[in-house]
């Protein structure tokens, strides 16, 4: 049975239409981070650093018969200013991106994994790609379907839950793109992504 970690975290891969709070738990994931536009040269070379390091991961543990399905691309976003990071140039955009792994994944599978992308495709950059694990807790969030640029729209809607909760950030923006425009060419209006954003009680 190959494992599917959208089916295994359910409740991590779903998320409604309308505003909601979640709590979200500790997982596994690979990372690296950036600078820069989505789709810029670094955001594309980094992109592929991930993913072939997730699926060098992926044929070791299928070799070990533990093979799983690939998971969603992820992304943390923010800026080094205190204005919202979609009023400021793309070109200044900070950005982690992850690929969630089975908990079965451990650091030495991961360096194994790296050593084979490393000699059979000589991609030094895969170095960069980090094995960390991660934990949000309580967020705010919402499925947005559309293009990315009408996010505002969403994210609008997010923040008035989080004003009628009274709740403050409490970590960055978070996106899953269940739908991505990459690399296939699909409609604007057919993309997928969870917009979630950790959150805390505001101080009185």
């Amino acid at each position: 049975m190959k494992l599917d970690l959208a089916k295994e975290y359910k409740s991590y891969y779903t998320a409604k239409t309308t505003p909601e709070i979640v709590d979200i738990g500790e997982g596994k994931f690979l990372t690296v981070e950036g600078r820069g536009a989505p789709g810029g040269d670094e955001f594309q070379a980094k992109v592929g650093a991930l993913y072939s390091l997730a699926y060098g991961v992926k044929m070791l543990m299928k070799k070990e018969g533990r093979d799983f399905k690939v998971a969603k691309l992820e992304g943390l976003w923010w800026v080094d200013s205190d204005r919202p990071y979609m009023e400021v140039p793309r070109e200044e955009w900070r950005w982690k991106l992850l690929i969630r792994q089975p908990e079965f994944v451990t650091s030495e599978i991961v360096e194994k994994a790296k050593q084979e992308v490393i000699r059979k495709k000589k991609m030094k950059l895969v170095n960069k790609v980090k094995f960390e694990r991660m934990k949000e807790g309580k967020c705010v969030q919402i499925l947005h379907i559309g293009p990315y640029s009408a996010e505002p729209e969403s994210l609008a809607k997010m923040r008035k839950l989080m004003e009628e909760e009274n709740l403050a950030e409490n970590g960055r923006h978070h996106e899953i793109y269940l739908v991505m425009a990459y690399p296939r060419k699909v409609p604007e209006e057919k993309l997928k992504t969870i917009l979630r954003q950790p959150v805390k009680k505001k101080s009185i």
